[in-house]
């Protein structure tokens, strides 16, 4: 890369994690001609400033063809495994075993924008339900370990439905699972204990309890969450599909990742 680099770009370090994960080129046919660090630092751009597709700066691959390195990678599941692999390898580099035991569930509810796609939108807001990693001792890291993106309508215990069944099959240490009241439907915790043998922790308000206060385990989604709004492509639900909603939140955290492997 012989360009002025922008602050999202990767650094050599920090593409060195990633290339190994990237897939190469498909053998026969014409040669690939485009930097694939150039794309990776393309989509992370786009991630991390909000801008549109169309208005990616020109020292970038054309946005047609970044645009289509994001989707292919979207579809052929290259951007979920980087972002397992690395989460992996984030934990391993804390001192943690590569799977957490212990999980928080949290949704967040964000401003969608008039679409024209077929995203399930139920009101103006769209509604992402998330599982972040973590342990039972004070300092946790609040790795994403599922996301699904729903309608705003879709309620707290639906949504949750669709992260258990996410993560079942997926991480063997998982044990028990932290929620608020919204969860504490006992068909939660049915499905949780069939889904994966999981127990739910239902975290409450104390008594009494007014403004607000730092709920145990509860905060460490919510920590997550500010991570994610630093990325304003996040900001608000710009995508037409969900899956490309849950893709972008991957993107931002494979980007927060390979800065704590490999600080720039």
């Amino acid at each position: 890369m012989t360009r002025t680099p922008y602050p999202t770009d990767l650094t050599d370090d920090q593409w060195q994690l990633l290339a190994p994960l990237i897939p190469p080129e498909k053998p026969g046919g014409r040669p690939r001609s485009v930097d694939m660090r150039e794309v990776v630092n393309g989509a992370l751009y786009l991630s991390r400033t909000g801008c549109q597709w169309r208005n990616l700066p020109h020292e970038f691959p054309r946005p047609g063809t970044v645009a289509y390195y994001y989707y292919r990678f979207r579809r052929d599941g290259t951007w979920a495994k980087a972002h397992d692999a690395l989460r992996e390898r984030t934990r391993v580099a804390a001192g943690r075993d590569a799977t957490p035991s212990a999980a928080v569930i949290d949704s967040q509810s964000v401003k969608a924008t008039e679409k024209r796609g077929r995203t399930p939108r139920g009101t103006t807001r769209a509604r992402r339900s998330t599982a972040a990693s973590g342990t039972s001792r004070s300092d946790t890291l609040g790795l994403i370990l599922c996301v699904v993106v729903t309608a705003a309508s879709v309620q707290d215990r639906d949504g949750g439905l669709m992260v258990l069944r996410a993560l079942a099959g997926w991480f063997p240490r998982l044990r028990t699972i932290f929620a608020d009241a919204a969860y504490a439907a006992r068909r939660v915790a049915v499905w949780a204990a069939a889904l994966g043998g999981w127990a739910m922790s239902i975290v409450s308000k104390r008594a009494g309890q007014r403004g607000f206060v730092v709920q145990p385990k509860r905060w460490l989604v919510e920590r997550t969450f500010a991570w994610l709004g630093r990325y304003r492509r996040l900001s608000k639900d710009y995508e037409q599909q969900t899956r490309n909603s849950e893709t972008m939140i991957r993107l931002a955290m494979i980007n927060l990742m390979l800065h704590r492997l490999r600080p720039g």
